[in-house]
């Protein structure tokens, strides 16, 4: 009896294992659950800020969503009328006008500093073109830099009435600064690699720095010196303010794009490429029609007249980057018109001349 009751059980054991066995076959197992869990993930991927296709996007919106900025002179400011003008703005349209034709076709987003991650993080813009120093870090964690657009390096401005003659009397010095910067962590670096100590006074918002600089609130402030000489362009008396002659870090003032879409990069490079290589072939925004009939094969390769630079593989047409040209200029007419010498800034250009003029200016050929 005993025996035959062990067998009963074993029987029962086996009868419960192929049961087992047949109902994970029927979709309700680990396997089919995982399976599950995997299109949920897929799924909550397409909500995501990037997938990939940026350029679809943009195109099916009918504009370019540019992060920029509407208070710094000659960079990123409004003019009289209201409308969006400067060196960073002038870039979002040349690239609207190469992928949708039209250089008005940008919504401009204005951002603080400390936005400018998180913008791109989150493909809240297409473009970020807004005084953005490129950084290790940065392009880790934000987005992809695309090329310098300007090369620049920190400085200080003082008030003459400070007491303050070189950096050299700077310990014990209140410093205004805007947060979320590499300039904030630059002031820091410079003080503890000097030995001195100073008193931050931070604000979020740019212009809040200089308000309470021009009020006196600080004796120095910080930033990357072409900011520092607009700046100093608008206040109510600019020859009261000195900028000091000392360069203490890098600043490639580079635009990015959102991570995750590389012909999305590449397209943004292009434009740039295209606005530098124009400089150096002399094609200009009068001109460009004209110089459709080159006998330069550069010229007609850059104009779309010969050859295939790409612009079937990224989805543009073959005359993208002679639109971005004939909207904006090349890259001397950008900077002239909004920093050269005819404006209240007259940045010389520097390191921002062409490599044929001794300056870092340099783009990649197109062909």
């Amino acid at each position: 009896m005993s025996r035959k009751y062990f067998v009963f059980v074993i029987l029962i054991m086996a009868l419960t294992l192929v049961g087992a066995a047949c109902t994970t076959g029927n979709g309700d197992t680990a396997e089919d659950t995982t399976a599950e869990d995997t299109t949920s993930e897929d799924t909550s991927g397409e909500d995501m800020a990037v997938d990939g296709d940026i350029l679809a996007r943009v195109l099916e919106r009918g504009k370019l969503v540019c992060g920029s900025r509407t208070d710094l002179a000659g960079f990123g400011s409004l003019d009289a009328d209201g409308r969006n003008v400067g060196f960073d703005i002038d870039l979002c349209r040349a690239v609207a006008a190469a992928v949708l034709g039209d250089p008005e076709a940008v919504e401009f987003v204005p951002l603080t500093a400390a936005d400018r991650g998180p913008s791109l993080q989150t493909a809240e813009v297409d473009l970020l073109s807004r005084n953005v120093t490129w950084t290790s870090s940065r392009d880790a964690q934000w987005g992809n830099f695309t090329s310098v657009w300007f090369y620049d390096g920190q400085g200080f401005m003082i008030a003459n009435d400070s007491g303050i003659e070189s950096t050299a009397d700077f310990d014990g010095a209140t410093v205004c600064v805007t947060s979320g910067t590499t300039t904030e962590q630059n002031l820091s670096d410079f003080f503890r690699q000097n030995g001195m100590e100073f008193e931050a006074v931070i604000f979020e918002e740019t212009a809040a720095v200089y308000g309470a600089f021009e009020d006196g609130r600080c004796d120095i402030t910080t930033s990357d010196r072409s900011q520092l000489v607009s700046v100093r362009s608008g206040f109510e008396n600019p020859d009261d303010y000195t900028i000091l002659p000392d360069i203490i870090s890098k600043e490639p003032l580079t635009p990015a794009v959102p991570h995750g879409d590389d012909a999305w990069f590449d397209v943004v490079k292009l434009v740039i490429y295209a606005l530098v290589n124009a400089e150096e072939l002399g094609v200009t925004q009068a001109n460009v029609e004209e110089m459709k009939s080159s006998d330069n094969i550069n010229i007609l390769r850059l104009l779309g007249q010969e050859g295939d630079w790409g612009y079937t593989d990224l989805g543009l047409d073959a005359d993208a980057l002679a639109r971005a040209i004939a909207a904006v200029g090349n890259y001397s007419e950008i900077y002239l018109r909004n920093l050269g010498p005819d404006t209240p800034l007259n940045l010389p250009r520097g390191l921002n001349e062409l490599w044929t003029n001794g300056g870092l200016i340099y783009a990649p050929p197109v062909k």
